[in-house]
């Protein structure tokens, strides 16, 4: 420490009081750079609901300048002590890498049609920066490194405009010359300007101080007022999003039922719990009277806005059934018929019970569904499977029902894949084996109690308490036969 401190103290007397003043500008601004990015970097990296790309590499871009700017400066080398040679690799290699950056952060703001080529464009600059790296480190001569640079260089400024102009690109025509795009150029062209003032300089071997750090921080105001707008943008947009969801969340809310239907000798309950704020299960009673009630559980493919649109369609869909309440496998028909043609990348799996009180009967269709469990007293658990092609995909697609008689104490299970397919930190599912042996421990509580215990077990299973997300949309309902009166 105290060789770095007296070599420190004699970089300081050895020059000039107007030297002396630059080494503090320069320091100021490689200090206020790497602040600026990381900044930038933290706010990407703990604002995950809005993260922009452009800050990211914006980021990247002004750390990495900073370095440089900080690396050159004869106070920070002798408080590092590292060897003069050492400083030398880090300037290039930066040089070097730092289009890359920048390239990064433009083709986030361009349209579309342009994306392509600048992939190209970054495809040269990376290819170029790590041959140079490389062969800075084994000794190649730097003056031939530096004159390839600048050929890239100059070859990556004038790349976008000419390729712009050369292929007529019209559709982009509003981004390419967009407020973002006017700003970031015009950063760019001052930082260029003074840069090559700064190398012309050079050239005719003139003593000058380095002026082109001073245009970087030009640029950097450009780049941050680029990267800030697009974050704010992009916050507006997602709270309009949010406040579309949250509208969604109360439209489908609406559509299940608001309350579970009672009958005397039955004993329903239902749980539903979305993935995210709107959901592709849905669950609907259908009443006859008060001995006899049909009961759809159906599961829409995908997640979020367009399956909860589709299982709206099958609310509606499912009200006009009721002249086949009875009669699962035409109700099933019907729905299939309803929903064919309304999409194309979707498609329905839904299980449909309809039970007679009075008959103690039990009639049930399936459709590429999970199976039904029948918990019963006298021959345990067992799997129901009466299933038909999922819904939506083929019109003339037809079902076919199974009558199961009912015993006072039996209990059937209407659920969703969402629950089988719960997922535990070693990646093992909940499983059709372990929901039986859960129904055959717990047939004695309650159907309401029972309900709520299985999900408590699957968000133990999946480990939601430790932070671990919902992987897909759960829904259950739980139908207890009681003595009919």
């Amino acid at each position: 420490m105290s060789v770095a401190l007296a070599l420190l103290a004699e970089t300081f007397l050895s020059v000039s009081r107007s030297d002396l003043r630059w080494y503090f500008t320069y320091t100021a601004a490689g200090l206020i750079l790497l602040f600026i990015g990381l900044a930038a970097a933290c706010l990407y990296f703990f604002r995950r609901n809005t993260r922009d790309l452009t800050l990211l590499f914006f980021a990247i871009l002004v750390i990495l300048y900073a370095v440089r700017l900080l690396a050159a400066l004869p106070s920070v080398q002798a408080l590092l002590a590292a060897p003069a040679t050492l400083w030398a690799h880090v300037d290039r290699a930066i040089t070097y890498a730092i289009l890359i950056p920048c390239t990064l952060f433009l083709s986030e703001v361009v349209g579309e049609r342009l994306k392509p080529f600048l992939r190209c464009v970054l495809v040269v600059q990376a290819t170029f920066a790590i041959v140079a790296i490389l062969g800075d480190l084994l000794g190649i001569a730097p003056n031939a490194l530096t004159l390839a640079n600048n050929i890239v260089v100059i070859g990556s400024v004038l790349a976008l405009p000419v390729f712009a102009i050369a292929t007529r690109v019209r559709t982009d025509a509003g981004q390419l010359f967009s407020r973002e795009i006017r700003v970031f150029t015009a950063g760019l062209a001052v930082w260029w300007v003074l840069a090559f003032y700064e190398n012309l300089e050079s050239l005719r071997r003139i003593d000058h101080h380095n002026i082109e750090s001073l245009g970087f921080l030009i640029f950097v105001g450009c780049l941050g007022y680029v990267a800030a707008r697009r974050t704010f943008v992009n916050e507006e947009r997602l709270l309009a999003i949010n406040k579309e969801l949250e509208i969604a969340r109360q439209i489908q809310s609406s559509t299940l039922p608001r309350e579970i239907p009672k009958l005397a000798g039955l004993k329903i309950a239902a749980r539903y719990l979305p993935m995210s704020a709107v959901a592709g299960d849905f669950y609907d009673f259908l009443p006859v009277d008060e001995h006899r009630i049909g009961i759809l559980v159906a599961d829409v493919t995908g997640h979020g806005v367009p399956a909860a649109l589709i299982a709206s369609m099958l609310k509606v869909a499912f009200a006009g059934q009721g002249a086949h309440a009875d009669d699962p496998a035409r109700l099933l028909a019907g729905l299939n018929r309803s929903l064919c043609g309304k999409f194309e990348d979707h498609f329905v799996t839904a299980a449909y019970a309809f039970i007679d009180v009075n008959s103690r009967v039990l009639r049930y269709a399936g459709a590429g569904h999970p199976p039904l469990l029948l918990a019963s007293r006298s021959s345990g658990v067992r799997q129901i499977e009466e299933n038909g092609l999922m819904l939506g995909l083929f019109p003339e697609a037809a079902y076919s029902v199974m009558e199961i008689p009912l015993s006072s104490g039996d209990r059937c299970l209407l659920y969703t894949d969402g629950i089988l397919e719960a997922m535990n930190a070693s990646q093992e599912e909940f499983g059709k084996a372990r929901l039986q042996q859960f129904l055959e421990a717990h047939g004695h509580l309650p159907a309401g109690q029972f309900a709520s215990t299985l999900f408590d077990e699957i968000a133990r299973w999946a480990g939601r308490s430790t932070g671990r997300r919902q992987e897909d949309d759960i829904t259950l309902v739980a139908i207890d036969f009681l003595n009919p009166p």
